[in-house]
């Protein structure tokens, strides 16, 4: 290569397959190339980087099953569920996780970085998220609702701001750290401009290996491997539904990478086969139910199989894969839905013409709920969104009544099927 990372033709690596074959790989020379670009920064602090955040007195919201979260960035920090009754008045639950206990929330840690830049060069603090350290810059927030648990003392939280550039100031998620105590984090674009807080990949270096005289171009294990895969991306391979389970689970893990963002959880799906596959690919292999979305933050994680299946599922490292039928597709059951429920709603655009704006498709006989005796079913709203990654997805579970819920899914792949949208908001492939 002539460009990047720096390769010497000394720096290589004998490797031998396991049938003999031999290959000299050469290494690259790891360098990192951002601690300059860190030294040489004078730009504004991160306080003052989330100024417009605070002075615009914004709030970002995120939607559990049971509560809604409420960030006001400089004021407070709220947790509220509101019952809705027929003909009575909303009640509402509600704590506050935290109050802004100082008039400007973004001084004082800066007055200190600025005094004394050395220092805090030293302590940008960092977070685990999703098994990436990531620096954050915290804002405290105490004198929230009193806590009953703790002698009656304030509740009071933590709000970790995150550099995160397609973020919108989305909460990532909320933690009860200890008693009373949380963690809020918060992903902004604003921190994305000092170098120091930047999100920072892993970074990945190509080996690049020759074969050596008497070893095929290619190992012949390797060949086969590719094969493989070429078949797994073929789309209408019909597979017997024990099987499919058993394998396609545990090939999911090694090509999907779920990357959980966003109050409504976003996932960008890359790596391997799927980034190959053109647009019009993506859409066949969607439509087919091949190729499903996966998304959400906490403890359940959600599958999306456009036309099979909603399943709900908890990895676990230690007692494997929990997994919770949601809904399963029946184009009758749906139809017979479609008729007493908007399956397409439009918005009319400028020049006075509809587009389809949302379709909803009913997903009955999940698997049966203790609370009710009865199976769970799901409506999934399939809603565009724009994103320059065509594997971008947000995806995100309410739960309106017990065992009811609605997904909600929105992706660039269905900004370009929306209008096939029938009468029953059944899709098809453009064209």
């Amino acid at each position: 290569p002539t460009t990047g990372v720096l390769y010497k033709e000394d720096n290589y690596i004998i490797m031998t397959t396991v049938d003999k074959e031999k290959y000299k790989c050469i290494l690259p020379l790891i360098a990192s190339g951002n601690e300059e670009e860190e030294k040489d920064y004078k730009g504004p602090t991160p306080g003052e980087l989330l100024e417009p955040l605070f002075k615009q007195s914004s709030c970002s919201y995120r939607i559990e099953s049971y509560w809604t979260y409420e960030v006001c960035h400089g004021k407070h920090i709220r947790q509220y569920h509101e019952e809705k009754e027929t003909g009575q008045k909303i009640n509402i639950q509600e704590y506050y996780l935290g109050n802004m206990m100082i008039k400007n929330p973004l001084s004082e840690p800066d007055q200190e970085e600025k005094e004394n830049p050395k220092e805090s060069a030293k302590e940008i603090p960092t977070k685990n998220i999703e098994g990436q350290m990531t620096p954050y810059y915290p804002v405290e927030m105490g004198n929230g609702t009193p806590c009953s648990l703790r002698q009656n003392l304030p509740r009071s939280s933590t709000v970790m701001y995150i550099c995160h550039p397609e973020a919108k100031h989305e909460i990532l998620s909320v933690a009860e750290v200890t008693t009373c105590e949380y963690e809020v984090v918060i992903l902004t674009p604003l921190l994305c401009n000092h170098p120091k807080y930047r999100f920072r990949a892993s970074p990945v270096n190509d080996i690049f290996c020759q074969s050596l005289p008497g070893s095929p171009l290619k190992p012949h294990n390797l060949e086969q491997l590719e094969k493989q895969q070429e078949m797994m991306k073929m789309p209408f391979r019909r597979v017997k539904e024990e099987e499919m389970h058993s394998t396609k689970e545990e090939k999911f893990s090694s090509i999907h990478k779920p990357v959980a963002v966003g109050s409504h959880q976003l996932l960008t799906v890359g790596t391997t086969h799927i980034s190959k596959l053109t647009d019009d690919q993506l859409i066949k292999e969607f439509l087919s139910g091949s190729y499903c979305f996966h998304g959400g933050v906490g403890w359940w994680k959600y599958e999306f199989c456009y036309g099979k299946y909603v399943h709900q599922y908890h990895e676990d490292k230690e007692s494997g894969k929990t997994s919770v039928v949601v809904g399963t597709w029946s184009k009758e059951e749906h139809i017979e839905w479609s008729r007493k429920n908007a399956a397409r709603t439009y918005y009319l655009r400028e020049d006075g013409t509809q587009t389809v704006r949302m379709v909803s498709h009913f997903y009955g006989n999940g698997d049966v709920c203790d609370l009710t005796d009865k199976p769970r079913q799901v409506t999934v709203k399939l809603k565009c969104k724009e994103s320059d990654s065509p594997h971008a997805v947000t995806i995100y579970m309410l739960e309106p009544h017990s065992c009811q819920y609605i997904l909600g899914v929105e992706s660039p792949v269905i900004c370009k099927i929306l209008d096939t949208a029938d009468e029953y908001g059944l899709l098809s492939v453009p064209g």
